[in-house]
């Protein structure tokens, strides 16, 4: 018997998003003048305001109103009507330094042996259904959204659009654990009032909200999905049918919304961020904290070795868990699920086992090997921080107070299948 299996994903919008990128922005703005800085960086966001705490340790200085205002600014909450813009919102810091209680478990002399920024468990997770290893149901719903956001900056078509969107795909899946068909997508999208009631009376406002549910509607039928299917592959494509149900803006209206409808945070879209609740989480967000912290070193690493080997062909979907104690350098266990899709003869505690002899493990190492203290982190606060494709880019940071900083830096490098070779001469 099949069964339906749903994953959600939110815009760059989102409130929480919004928050997430602000605190991202401010790592990388650190990173770029101060590479070993230790950051925690938090944010929320509300009506006509931004508030950024945390605790940071390092030798620069950047201006974190600046850096947020920049941010919000190039989402596009950039008119008052929003009730949260990035030209008039208040921005109250409230940073201060590193525990040297924290700071003391961390910095060691052989920079190799740098314990971990705290205790806590990480995963990461793989399967085959997609090209880049993802669940679909999460791919699709990143998809969406991601191109809904294009067509919004674009501003040729749906031009009511405005910045905060959700979406959720519900996925049908065989007996044989594969994908059959898309069962159901839910597009929830704020939008300019753009159909105005005929007389001040209830009944012409719901007429006039059922008028705008049925044009957006329309063009997310007419204009989105077919922008969307044709960056499909065409296994994919074949998913969607006429039995589809499409849900849109299910609440009939959605004007009010961004910080002004809901307050966001840092951090609380850990599902979004992974893998929209396939494998497992192990609770800790990334957004804000440089790669000492193993919350999000650890979980890059975790997704880098399970995209890997299931890639080499070790297993069709594999979850990788490894944990830490903080101040001490090793993981203090690696765990490993292959779901009984493994292709070699081996328990998965043996394959755990070659795990660690393929892949150091140490924060330190995991930071030289992805490359972490770069500043990479803006580009993966928005639509995932897994399933993404790696590529070099160019970045240049300007301040009052240091000289320009030009670097060329590489995203994603925990995409990167780089250790096919290394596995399958392990494994096979």
């Amino acid at each position: 018997m099949g069964y339906l299996f749903t994953s959600e994903s939110v815009s760059e919008g989102h409130p929480d998003k919004v928050a997430d990128q602000i605190s991202d922005a401010v790592l990388d703005k650190i990173i770029a003048f101060d590479p070993d800085a230790k950051v925690a960086c938090e944010t929320l966001v509300t009506t006509g305001q931004t508030i950024i705490a945390g605790e940071i340790k390092t030798k620069t200085y950047v201006d974190v109103q600046q850096i947020a205002r920049e941010v919000i600014n190039r989402i596009g909450y950039t008119k008052s009507e929003y009730m949260f813009d990035g030209n008039s919102c208040g921005v109250l810091s409230a940073i201060h330094e590193q525990s040297p209680d924290i700071n003391r478990g961390v910095v060691r002399e052989d920079p190799m042996e740098q314990g971990a920024g705290d205790q806590g468990m990480m995963f990461g997770y793989a399967c085959n259904e997609t090209d880049n290893y993802m669940p679909l149901s999460l791919e699709l719903s990143h998809v969406l959204l991601y191109e809904l956001a294009q067509i919004r900056k674009e501003g040729q078509e749906m031009t009511y659009l405005r910045p905060d969107s959700k979406s959720q795909v519900t996925i049908e899946y065989g007996e044989d654990n594969k994908p059959a068909r898309i069962h159901t997508i839910v597009i929830s999208t704020q939008h300019d009032e753009f159909v105005k009631a005929t007389t001040p009376t209830p009944e012409a406002q719901l007429e006039a909200d059922a008028q705008m549910v049925d044009q957006i509607r329309w063009d997310i039928i007419n204009i989105l999905l077919p922008r969307v299917k044709r960056q499909l592959p065409e296994r994919v494509q074949a998913l969607f049918d006429e039995n589809l149900i499409l849900h849109v803006n299910p609440t009939g209206k959605f004007v009010i919304g961004g910080p002004h409808g809901d307050t966001g945070l840092t951090g609380r879209k850990i599902i979004v961020d992974t893998y929209g609740g396939k494998g497992a989480h192990g609770g800790g967000a990334f957004s804000g904290k440089d790669p000492s912290k193993v919350d999000r070193s650890a979980a890059y690493a975790a997704r880098h070795i399970a995209k890997n080997m299931v890639a080499a062909g070790i297993a069709d979907e594999i979850l990788i868990q490894i944990s830490y104690a903080i101040g001490i350098a090793r993981p203090v266990g690696v765990f490993v699920n292959t779901y009984g899709t493994a292709k070699v003869n081996l328990s998965d505690a043996a394959i755990a086992e070659k795990i660690t002899s393929i892949f150091d493990l140490r924060p330190k190492a995991i930071e030289e090997r992805l490359k972490l203290r770069n500043p990479i982190y803006q580009e993966t606060a928005s639509y995932g921080h897994m399933g993404r494709t790696p590529r070099i880019v160019k970045k240049v940071f300007t301040s009052n107070y240091w000289p320009t900083v030009e670097k060329e830096v590489e995203l994603f490098t925990w995409e990167k299948l780089d250790y096919i070779e290394k596995i399958k001469e392990a494994f096979l």
